[in-house]
């Protein structure tokens, strides 16, 4: 698949950026021609859009990078949210050119992005750009918000062409760490875990470890608190709301583990990323 490669060495510059919501399901987008680029990351439904090459189907957790001058359009009623970034690379378009993203080598101070994929963590980027916004609501400094989309950029970079070799040299060790990431809602515990994959206790605890460095115990702990990150700044459910659903025995253990974690309490951590931009168009 074609990509974008850009430099940066100096970061991008970030023109706009949002969160969409259709207003109703029969939505559909509008047809304009881009000045910039724009990324989608898809957090709901179905989103239904198009340019001159091609028809795209995003749907939750997936991505799309459209180029300048592109012609888009909606092609289909799409029931559907998602968060979107305008941005122009540093010189305004200076060092970027499509490629061929199967044939990319990693070089220092650029990365490449292809058109269209599925990310490997979305709450993770879904949060780092919801940071972005609560940076423009806040704080209205562009350099500070060059400086997140090139974050975000470079993370999505990262989650695509730099995985963990040991992840590709554990099939098991992938499997579990999907498995969790799949039932991080649910009250897992690591023994449960190793019955589900038939290995004993100790062993499976002593092979995860070793790959990732951490206990998965930890890990299990990890993906939790994640999962309440996104919750916390892009939902407005309650705090035991939240705990509940994480599978927290009570508000109190869910926000000492939360703190534990991050350094802030759940609601320190919401109100430092309160503003969401919030677009019916």
């Amino acid at each position: 698949m074609n990509g974008y490669l850009f430099h940066v060495d100096q970061p991008l510059h970030m023109t706009m950026t949002g969160k969409f919501a259709s207003p109703s399901p029969d939505w559909i987008h509008l047809s304009r021609v881009l000045m910039d680029y724009e990324l989608f990351v898809q957090t709901k439904g179905v989103l239904y859009i198009a340019d001159e090459e091609e028809q795209y189907v995003l749907e939750e957790g997936d991505f799309l990078l459209m180029p300048p001058r592109a012609r888009q359009y909606g092609y289909r009623a799409s029931d559907c949210s998602f968060y979107w970034l305008h941005f122009i690379p540093s010189g305004g378009g200076a060092g970027v050119q499509v490629m061929d993203t199967a044939q990319h080598i990693h070089q220092a101070g650029s990365i490449v992005i292809p058109r269209k994929g599925t990310l490997r963590s979305a709450d993770k980027m879904i949060v780092l750009m919801k940071q972005l916004q609560d940076a423009v609501r806040n704080y209205r400094e562009q350099t500070l918000s060059n400086y997140m989309t090139t974050t975000i950029l470079c993370e999505l970079y990262n989650q695509l062409f730099r995985p963990d070799r040991k992840i590709k040299q554990h099939q098991l060790y992938n499997d579990i760490v999907d498995y969790i990431q799949w039932h991080r809602y649910e009250p897992l515990k690591v023994s449960q875990i190793a019955d589900h994959f038939g290995y004993n206790v100790k062993y499976l605890s002593h092979l995860f470890s070793s790959i990732a460095g951490v206990s998965l115990k930890q890990f299990i702990l990890q993906q939790k608190i994640a999962a309440a990150s996104f919750l916390l700044t892009d939902t407005n459910q309650t705090i035991n709301e939240i705990a509940l659903q994480l599978s927290y025995h009570d508000s109190h253990h869910f926000m000492k583990s939360f703190k534990q974690m991050t350094g802030l309490t759940p609601t320190e951590y919401r109100n430092a990323y309160a503003n969401r931009l919030l677009f019916y168009e």
